[in-house]
């Protein structure tokens, strides 16, 4: 069964809003263990928007106290700055469970695309080296929705780097489905799906991910391990509450199998 990482940056917007300590951030990732997630997410960013170091840690020892998976996300290029040592700092110091390799910029308000593996291959293979003796599953956010041969480049040139993962980018997935007619793009998810299946690499995906098309994702685009879902779990969960919003996910992934 795909398993659901909780991604609770959104829970350290709102306390963030107002300063202080409420909503705990660590208290909100509880619950949603809690409530049979499997895993929790977290992607810090330099400017410390939302989470931040100090969240990293305190999630890192609650990962570890219930013995479920820790997955951080960021930019391995964004250099480190006050109150933001670095992502593979955080790495080294915490050894998360995974960790997935994100192109953001500074500026971005979120992911919104994945890497360009003929680009950025060469200077992503010492990286993901480093996290593996550290460790750490390696996942990197990618691209899915290209024509076949652009595929087909670019998944041969993921598995070269030495990867574990690959997490698909399901924004444009998302946006098709919330305007109808979603099956070619699925068609295109699919595709790169057995590519990179038959390179060797397992997958994740997350982004838009919602309890509207998570199933219908997952019945077309196979083997996903593991989704790491946020904004839509937690506005969500305004209305439903956290516990039972969690608990609809993963009705909806063993409905999947």
């Amino acid at each position: 069964m795909t398993v659901l990482s909780v991604n609770v940056n959104k829970i350290a917007v709102l306390r963030n809003s107002r300063g202080g300590s409420e909503p705990d951030i660590v208290r909100a990732a509880a619950a949603c263990l809690d409530a049979g997630a499997h895993g929790i997410t977290v992607h810090p960013r330099p400017d410390a928007r939302h989470v931040r170091a100090d969240d990293v840690r305190a999630l890192a020892e609650l990962t570890r106290s219930r013995r479920v998976e820790f997955n951080l996300e960021g930019n391995p290029f964004a250099p480190p700055r006050e109150g933001y040592p670095g992502f593979l700092a955080l790495c080294e110091e915490v050894r998360p469970a995974q960790a997935t390799l994100v192109p953001d910029s500074d500026g971005q308000i979120t992911s919104d695309h994945g890497f360009d593996f003929v680009r950025d291959g060469a200077s992503l293979v010492p990286i993901v080296a480093h996290l593996k003796s550290l460790g750490c599953r390696v996942s990197l956010f990618a691209d899915a929705d290209g024509a076949s041969g652009m595929q087909e480049e670019q998944v041969g040139r993921a598995a070269a780097i030495g990867a574990d993962r690959l997490e698909l980018y399901t924004g444009p997935f998302a946006d098709t489905y919330s305007r109808g007619g979603a099956a070619p793009m699925l068609e295109r998810f699919a595709r790169y799906a057995g590519l990179a299946t038959r390179a060797g690499l397992q997958l994740n995906a997350g982004h838009d991910l919602s309890q509207d098309n998570l199933g219908a994702f997952l019945a077309t685009v196979a083997p996903i391990e593991e989704v790491s879902i946020g904004h839509a779990l937690i506005g969500e969960a305004l209305y439903e509450g956290l516990d039972r919003t969690v608990r609809r996910y993963i009705d909806i992934l063993e409905a999947a199998g």
